[in-house]
């Protein structure tokens, strides 16, 4: 196809041909070097094409950019500062993956599950997308990150629960024997119907929807889940603690429960496991608070900042009872009585007469001959997990199952035990950096986000490197807090008053003569 006059009259490189390639588009008309020329015998010499060197491109030659093509679908800019701070928190959890699951699969746990606290309502259709916006495709690479990928990895790891105990019991292993374990449960609205697990419990009946059950044991000492168990919402907490205990072979550790958890119902796994102990609560009507006096006080409580009244008895069996009334809660409990006995007008001197010593009262019972101290402190620091599935809930986008089977719920759930105990040690890590004091989790999550750094950056990154991509100096503060960026060296101090003259300066210096006055400064004093 002949090139317009006008295309050929553009300025270009001499010894350049213009070559129409007939298509549509601004690379249409390439401008090509001559490269040789063909002799032809007989005829005249035919010139040879060579390598397009720009084209010409709105009447204008445009040459061609020599920057090398990218070698991967890598952008070259990556979100850096969230996924560092998950990653840095979840060393010792890839280890223990690595140690029980196939490379890939523990990689592809990792990735979902550090993206699932990074973007807490991240669907399995916007995993691949996230995946490549931030340095989780760096950190674990060639990860398929497809909807039909990811469930089928919840697939894996649900049908094989071998693998998901010897992973437990290797987190379990880190639990110290003097430990506090908590085990409470949540339930989880799930609308599947193709699962079995998905059922009505009591409560939902009322709201119309069905549940699942998920029972955790939590470290109280450490602030993070241990090990976690699916079990169907219609499921009772008390016929789920026993097997919750087996299937995850809960050996050692004091396990502090609510109500819903009576020691009768764990006698078995208890004798079996003679380093495994509890720390249950016990309704304020139990006859053994009556008929231990477990009302006439012994003492206050010291180490705490509430004022807390404690009796500790030595009950049959061996076992021992743990009393306490804190004069806050009973205050607030009183009143909230009055105030409803009020506006029901159901006031009754007898009823009142027997509730009011009961007011702000917490009894225990435990196998365990514990401080009064140690049993108030333990129990009341369950409230961790009561954070913590209130995040698991909300942060985790995890309160609606989307998972279809029954191995797929099992094994996503998995996956958010990983993202539960990342969230729980970011908590921590955050705390203990001061910077939970200025700003919310939300918003300390939204910051590091924004913190952009180069694909090819080196490994150890230095806020003063040059691979950083527009963030801000209160990211780097944050950064630097986290540990995430090594700060910029600060200048050494100026030391104030004169510097010191040099020696030579002050050896040859001439000396004034003894018995010779001192040179005046001021000039009128030669007149007086």
């Amino acid at each position: 196809m002949a090139v317009p006059a006008e295309i050929r009259a553009v300025p270009r490189p001499v010894n350049t041909i213009v070559d129409d390639s007939g298509r549509d588009g601004p690379k249409r008309y390439a401008v090509r070097q001559r490269s040789s020329t063909r002799y032809v015998p007989g005829g005249n010499p035919q010139p040879r094409n060579g390598k397009v060197v720009g084209h010409i491109i709105d009447y204008k030659f445009v040459p061609v950019n020599d920057a090398p093509a990218p070698t991967s679908s890598t952008p070259d800019m990556l979100s850096y500062g969230a996924s560092a701070l998950v990653k840095s928190v979840t060393r010792d959890i890839q280890d223990d993956l690595l140690a029980v699951y196939d490379p890939p699969d523990a990689f592809a746990i990792m990735a979902v599950a550090i993206l699932r606290v990074i973007k807490p309502s991240i669907t399995a259709n916007r995993m691949s997308t996230h995946y490549n916006r931030c340095f989780v495709c760096r950190d674990y690479p060639g990860i398929a990150m497809s909807r039909n990928s990811v469930s089928d990895l919840f697939q894996r790891i649900g049908m094989d629960g071998s693998r998901r105990q010897l992973f437990y019991q290797r987190r379990m292993l880190a639990t110290a024997v003097d430990h506090h374990i908590a085990v409470d449960g949540t339930l989880k609205q799930d609308t599947s119907l193709e699962n079995d697990l998905s059922a009505f419990s009591y409560k939902a009946r009322t709201r119309g929807y069905s549940e699942i059950s998920v029972l955790y044991a939590y470290d109280i000492e450490r602030m993070e889940p241990i090990c976690a168990e699916v079990f169907p919402g219609n499921s009772i907490d008390a016929r789920s603690y026993p097997a919750f205990i087996r299937d995850n072979d809960i050996q050692r550790g004091i396990i502090v429960a609510d109500k819903g958890f009576p020691p009768g119902k764990i006698k078995e796994e208890l004798d079996k496991r003679p380093e495994l102990h509890f720390l249950t609560p016990i309704k304020r009507n139990d006859i053994r608070i009556a008929d231990n006096s477990m009302l006439s006080f012994d003492g206050v409580l010291t180490g705490i900042n509430e004022h807390v009244v404690f009796k500790k008895a030595q009950i049959k069996g061996g076992r021992f009872l743990y009393s306490f009334k804190d004069v806050k809660k009973a205050s607030k409990e009183e009143a909230a009585y009055l105030a409803n006995a009020k506006r029901k007008n159901t006031f009754s001197p007898e009823s009142y007469s027997k509730k009011k010593e009961l007011f702000g009262v917490l009894a225990l019972e435990s196998d365990q001959d514990l401080k009064p101290e140690t049993a108030y402190k333990c129990y009341e620091d369950r409230w961790l997990l009561e954070l913590v599935f209130k995040r698991y809930k909300s942060d985790g986008c995890l309160d609606h199952t989307n998972a279809q089977g029954d191995f797929s719920v099992i094994g996503s759930e998995f996956v958010n035990y990983v993202s539960t105990v990342a969230t729980c040690r970011i908590l921590r890590k955050a705390e203990q950096a001061g910077l939970l004091d200025k700003m919310s989790y939300g918003e300390l999550m939204e910051d590091l986000s924004s913190a952009w750094r180069k694909s090819d950056a080196p490994p150890i990154p230095a806020t003063d490197d040059g691979y950083w991509v527009h963030t801000l100096k209160t990211v780097f503060e944050e950064l630097e807090a986290l540990g995430l960026s090594t700060p910029v060296p600060k200048p050494e101090p100026k030391k104030r008053g004169r510097k010191p003259k040099p020696k030579e300066q002050i050896e040859n210096k001439p000396r004034r003569p003894r018995g010779h006055p001192r040179k005046s400064t001021n000039p009128s004093a030669g007149n007086l």
